[in-house]
């Protein structure tokens, strides 16, 4: 046999036997790795560093602008970038490895760099803050109009000058698709129906009792409950939850991109590296334990406060609903939301009474409160006009009868209560005698 043939043959038995594994996996098995470590799996500790310090003598010695403000931000970026570096560098990793970890430490990092300019914001007048967001964008610090969306609920309005359908048409516009790819998302992370259609019917009521404050939470019937909650929210929570069962039925199959025989299996695995690794279903048993039910109200409560913040932070400091800001924060927080459930669900069903709630819904709390606080601070305006007494009346008494189900449910059995007790024990005697 020619040298050539044997060479060629040895090849072929390389990729053959490097393949086999994949294929020999018992069928028990959910999650199969190889354990291949590529080259960018691997640590590059001093290639970045002599990076980073060769962009900096760049700038130290060569490159130096007359230009102050135009230097300012440069320098203002340039920090961010060296602190995500130094960060992606040094940070442990998140609860994800896909696509890599590079993805969840830059999250991390990144919402690192938004608490510390809230703690900033903190300590500037609503003025200031203003301006400041102006250095990033001269077309913010601008007030603006006021808008509300209920000017006119007819579906069908033959005497409208730009058409009979113009207001329903007018509302299916670029927010509609992020609406519903956001409550998309929103389920892949949940993944619990019940919580999913519990946020989206509670943040349309809050629209409603809040649109005293925020005009523009002001819409038309349908526009709550047709366009927004069976279509968008509704839409979105049911393809994610579908997604999510396929996902928990998936076998995750991992060999090496260089493993892979063909090349057409060579691009699936490269795009499959942007699945998830292997797929944990959330059983929150929110119903078996008053600590489990509490710990799920806490996150609703989160959830719904996050979603809020987004408007009334808008209203506040002057940013429009298009605008690039309101873009990265919900990216932001969906990729550290992400993480900040899997560590949650981790610490509430661990039996360890040491187990810790983890980095990163330590780091979305505090975010959180400084937000709120920012909006006390700076929007008090906004936030001290009176909701309307009939929402007032509908949230005290919506209060109190949750308040009498989570006794009854958690404490006290319904028939052993007095007077409603009796009323039951007849009712049962009398289905028994049936």
């Amino acid at each position: 046999m020619s040298t050539a043939s044997k060479a060629k043959r040895d090849k072929a038995g390389s990729a053959v036997a490097a393949a086999a594994p994949a294929a020999t996996v018992p069928p028990t098995v959910q999650v199969y790795d190889d354990g291949t470590n590529t080259f960018f799996w691997r640590a590059h500790t001093v290639t970045a560093l002599v990076l980073i310090v060769s962009g900096l003598v760049y700038v130290a010695l060569w490159d130096t602008p007359l230009d102050t403000m135009y230097n300012m931000r440069r320098g203002a970026v340039a920090c961010v970038v060296i602190f995500v570096l130094i960060g992606v560098i040094n940070m442990p990793d998140g609860p994800f490895v896909r696509p890599h970890p590079v993805v969840w430490r830059v999250a991390l990092c990144v919402m690192i760099l938004y608490i510390l300019s809230l703690i900033f914001a903190l300590f500037q007048t609503v003025d200031d803050t203003r301006q400041f967001l102006a250095l990033y964008d001269p077309e913010l610090g601008k007030p603006l109009p006021e808008r509300t969306y209920c000017e006119d609920c007819r579906i069908y309005a033959p005497d409208h000058p730009k058409g009979p359908f113009y207001n329903l048409l007018e509302k299916f516009d670029i927010f509609v698709l992020c609406h519903f790819f956001g409550w998309y998302v929103k389920a892949l992370i949940i993944r619990d129906p019940w919580v999913l259609n519990i946020l989206s019917v509670s943040f349309e009521l809050a629209e409603y009792t809040l649109d005293c404050q925020l005009p523009n939470f002001g819409e038309c019937w349908w526009d709550h409950w047709v366009l927004d909650f069976i279509l968008c929210n509704g839409l979105g929570i049911y393809l994610g939850v579908k997604t999510c069962e396929y996902l928990s039925m998936k076998k995750y199959i991992w060999t090496g991109v260089w493993n892979t025989p063909t090349i057409k299996g060579k691009i699936k695995r490269v795009v499959s590296q942007f699945t998830p690794y292997s797929w944990t279903s959330y059983q929150w048993g929110y119903t078996e334990s008053f600590k489990k039910f509490l710990f799920m109200c806490f996150i609703i409560v989160c959830w719904i406060v996050q979603d809020l913040n987004t408007f009334y932070l808008k209203a506040i400091y002057w940013i429009p609903p298009n605008h690039s800001l309101n873009l990265y924060r919900e990216v932001i927080y969906a990729f550290t939301g992400a993480c900040t459930m899997k560590e949650m669900y981790s610490f509430l069903m661990s039996s360890d009474p040491y187990h810790r709630i983890g980095r990163y819904p330590w780091l979305i709390f505090a975010v959180l409160s400084c937000e709120i606080l920012l909006e006390i601070k700076h929007g008090w305006y906004i936030l001290s006009i009176p909701i309307h007494t009939e929402w007032a009346v509908f949230w005290l008494v919506s209060t109190l009868l949750f308040g009498v189900w989570v006794v009854w449910r958690f404490t006290v059995p319904l028939q052993d209560m007095p007077i409603i007790g009796r009323y039951v024990r007849k009712i049962e005697h009398k289905v028994k005698a049936m």
